[in-house]
């Protein structure tokens, strides 16, 4: 039987070497294309001069060479130049616009969610209400998004574009990420679930009857499972912030990123793709925390908090 804190440990682990490893894999990937790296910045066909332009990109050392130059680069401040997306331009520059903008719309989208999760929590929620918004959560985000930007654009046209209609576009984009796919409806029904099963738990009927809090009993039990539940329903928000924020033209790290795929700019597709593992990480981060914190606050409470919150399968 593995000790409590294992499973922190592997989640702290993970959280340090996910940010390391996603610009490692971009880099082979690299050198797994055909033709050379350089090549891609500018072709053959259209510039000279190939061998200096990889040593001035750092290219000529081979995937590892690069990776190491990038992550030091990155450590500083550094996350070099876009390639062909903005050819020269400092990616920090690009990044300091785009991840303001897909924090916002990110926190925005989690809104919906931590509504849910608060109504799922109480259970008041009425039986009939959980099938409509399951149906409703069945529409994909690409969809709802194509929507919502039809009828942006129909309403405002040019307009939609000034400071107002981003503005708009983001709230919009906010509600698709909340409601699309079942972000709503599964946390909804999996909170509710969560906290249905455990009053049903010998301890909570216990505390219930000498007057005790049900939900203060009940909170340490459930709040490693609670944030392992928001944590995936963040994951899924972020990657649904690609879909929307192409979709619906907003310029955050989604969009960069898709852009700079498209164009095989790498120099932009690195950086971007580290801020979603660096989100990620910290996400991660947040759970073994919590969940240190809860087996510490079990083994420091009275041998009778210990025995009620075994009793209740702390996991």
């Amino acid at each position: 039987m593995s000790s409590w804190w294992t499973r922190p440990l592997v989640r702290l682990a993970a959280a340090l070497g996910l940010p390391l490893a996603v610009p490692a894999i971009i880099a082979q990937l690299i050198w797994a294309l055909p033709g050379d790296p350089a090549e891609i910045i500018c072709p053959p066909e259209r510039c000279a001069g190939t061998a200096e332009l990889a040593a001035r990109w750092h290219l000529d050392g081979g995937p590892w060479h690069f990776y190491v130059v990038w992550i030091q680069g990155a450590v500083r401040g550094d996350f070099g130049n876009s390639w062909r997306l903005m050819q020269g331009a400092p990616v920090q520059e690009l990044l300091v616009t785009a991840v303001p903008t897909t924090a916002i719309l990110l926190a925005a989208g989690l809104v919906p969610v931590v509504l849910a999760a608060v109504a799922g929590a109480s259970g008041r929620v009425p039986r009939a209400v959980g099938p409509v918004f399951s149906l409703f959560g069945l529409v994909p985000s690409v969809v709802l998004a194509l929507l919502a930007a039809a009828a942006l654009e129909l309403k405002f046209g040019a307009a939609s574009f000034d400071e107002e209609g981003v503005r708009l576009r983001i709230l919009a984009g906010a509600l698709v990420l909340g409601l699309a796919d079942g972000a709503f409806s599964d946390t909804l029904a999996g909170v509710g679930a969560l906290f249905s099963g455990e009053r049903k738990q010998r301890y909570v009927q216990v505390a219930v009857l000498r007057g005790e809090g049900v939900l203060a009993n009940m909170l340490p039990n459930l709040t490693p499972a609670l944030v392992g539940q928001m944590r995936a329903r963040t994951l899924q928000l972020v990657s649904g912030t690609v879909v929307v924020e192409v979709v619906l033209r907003i310029d955050g790290v989604g969009d960069l990123l898709w852009n700079g795929t498209l164009l095989q700019d790498f120099g932009v597709v690195i950086p971007a793709a580290t801020a979603y593992a660096v989100l990620s990480a910290l996400l991660l981060a947040l759970q073994a925390v919590v969940e240190v914190v809860v087996a510490l606050w079990v083994r420091r409470a009275p041998r009778t908090a210990r025995v009620a919150g075994l009793a209740g399968g702390q996991t």
